[in-house]
């Protein structure tokens, strides 16, 4: 800018008005970009509360533990997905954070600075401009006064000249005359030399205004504009730089979605779904054929139509009594019990176990409670400046009253749950008692032991019919850690079965047996003859009675 003066001197005031536009053309640029960065920060906090909204939305209005939904792979993905949304949208709102911060308050800052610095420096030079000016019209007035001097001086000569030599003219008027002259001469001298003077300052002080201060100022103009150009750049990148800070944890937060949606089981969430919902009843047996064509009293059965048990017809003809069908049957709207008689036998078993779980835990407390207090009794009495041993008498009678209290309720959720696995297990040799032909036994080898002595008799494995009935349960939900060395129950084997393969053991259709282990899922169980010998047998061939 100021080698741009250097050269052309005379359109500095144009020149200084040029610069002046520019300035002014930055810093409302600055302020445009300002205003740009905080509609942008508007926007992304709108966006991560909308996120937040609609993670609030979807997200299950009960806790976990009372939703039985939460059990499922593909629920527990998509509250993951809601989780990672939500803390997505927390990044979302660093970004308008630090923007915020970093641009729109910084930059609005540096504005008012900078806007007080061009002012600074414009005043610097308008007041120099001025003092040129200033200077200019005291030249001219110098100027303008020395040419009247000089015609003033020159004409008093030429009047002095005409009366010396006109003879008419007294000597006084000749002397009038040339002393005139003289008096107009001098002033014109002194004139002269207040011009000279003037002009001599005033080309200092234009050379000074030109060469000097003006440069200064334009070079102070351009290196104000130069920084604010350069932080105006700065402040560009730090849109990218912002967004890269969060990167990493937004890259976070889609990994996580992409485990989630890995995550879902389709066979888990099937085996949790009939882990909730099996009720333990066993399958219904054939419905009998009845003859009516035939003249002949009947004996009545469970599954007889309208015929009364001591076989005479009812007046009021026959009524079609049908079995239940419980998979088909319309439920009927049942009373919640302390017990959970209402319930299915499995969910039965289930809620008196989660009940006894609870129980369990709030006796652990209690007790804890207690010793506690003891505790504190005891330093009350050693130390009774720090409190009153009786205070403490009422808590310690109340906890004992609940301790008593969630006894007597875990016994009676004992004994329920001793009802309820007995008719789970009633059920389930039930359920046995109905096949006309042996299941299949499992497609899984059974478990490797040690102390188990098969008895392979012979490679046939027993026919299997696809169509026969099997029981809902074929498998006990307890597992135990350690294998009994004794005898745990005794059982009956229901159907033939040949141990072909190793860990197996052979038994014969109605031979008693020792249970020594208990099927853990896989569907085998582990019993001992008793004539010797410890194997694996299929479940679903025993008749079992644990003691």
């Amino acid at each position: 800018m100021g080698s741009e003066v250097e050269v052309s001197r005379p359109g500095t005031e144009d020149q200084f008005e040029v610069i002046e536009r520019h300035t002014q053309w930055g810093l409302d640029l600055l302020d445009k970009y300002v205003k740009f960065v905080k509609e942008r920060t508007e926007v992304e906090q709108s966006y991560a509360k909308q996120l937040r909204s609609l993670v609030k939305k979807y997200l299950p209005k009960r806790s976990t533990k009372d939703d039985p939904e939460s059990k499922f792979s593909q629920q527990q993905s998509f509250m993951q997905v809601l989780q990672e949304l939500n803390d997505f949208a927390g990044q979302r709102e660093l970004v308008a954070e630090n923007l915020t911060v970093q641009v729109c308050l910084e930059l609005t800052k540096y504005s008012q600075d900078i806007k007080q610095e061009r002012k600074m420096h414009f005043q610097e030079g308008r007041r120099a401009q001025q003092q040129l000016e200033n200077g200019l019209k005291q030249l001219e007035n110098s100027k303008r006064k020395f040419e009247r001097d000089c015609r003033e001086a020159e004409k008093a000569a030429q009047t002095a000249e005409r009366l010396d030599q006109d003879i008419n003219a007294t000597k006084a008027d000749v002397e009038k005359a040339k002393q005139q002259a003289h008096v107009r001469s001098h002033m014109a001298e002194e004139s002269k030399n207040e011009y000279a003077a003037q002009l001599q300052r005033f080309n200092r002080d234009q050379a000074h205004f030109y060469f000097t201060e003006m440069p200064q100022i334009f070079d102070k103009l351009q290196d104000m504009d130069e920084r604010r150009t350069a932080r105006l750049g700065a402040s560009y990148g730090l849109l990218s730089e912002t967004e890269l800070q969060v990167m990493p944890i937004i890259g976070k937060c889609l990994d996580g979605m992409k485990v989630a949606a890995a995550a879902v089981d389709p066979k888990n969430d099937s085996q949790v779904l009939i882990g909730l919902h099996k009720s333990g009843f066993t399958r219904p047996g054939d419905v009998e054929f009845e003859d009516f064509s035939q003249p002949m009293t009947r004996a009545p059965s469970d599954s007889s139509l309208g015929v009364p048990p001591d076989g005479r017809p009812d007046p009021r003809g026959p009524v079609r009594n049908r079995p239940k069908r419980w998979p088909f049957g319309r439920k009927n709207k049942t009373v919640a019990t302390e017990d959970f008689s209402h319930l299915p036998p499995e969910q039965r078993r289930k809620k008196l176990k989660q009940q006894l779980e609870d129980r369990g835990r709030e006796l652990q407390k209690e007790i804890d409670q207690r010793e506690a207090l003891k505790k504190m009794k005891d330093v009350y009495e050693k130390t009774p400046q720090m409190g009153d041993p009786a205070s403490l008498e009422p808590r310690i009678s109340e906890t004992l009253s609940n301790i008593e209290r969630l006894k007597l309720e875990i016994q009676k959720y004992e004994m329920w749950l001793a009802e309820a696995e007995n008719r789970v297990l009633g059920s389930r040799r039930d359920s046995l008692g109905h096949h006309g032909h042996p299941p299949e036994p499992p497609t899984g080898a059974p478990p490797d032991t040690n102390n188990c002595s098969p008895d392979k008799e012979s490679p046939e494995a027993p026919p299997s019919d696809e169509g026969t009935d099997t029981s809902i349960y074929t498998e006990f939900e307890e597992d135990f850690e350690e294998e009994p060395a004794f005898p745990i129950g005794h059982c009956v084997a229901v159907y033939q079965f040949e141990g072909s393969s190793e860990g197996t053991i052979s038994m014969d259709e109605g031979e008693d047996l020792c249970l020594m282990e208990e099927d853990k899922g896989d569907g085998w169980t582990r019993v001992r003859r008793k004539q010797g010998g410890e194997g694996y047998v299929p479940t679903s061939y025993l008749r079992v009675t644990p003691s």
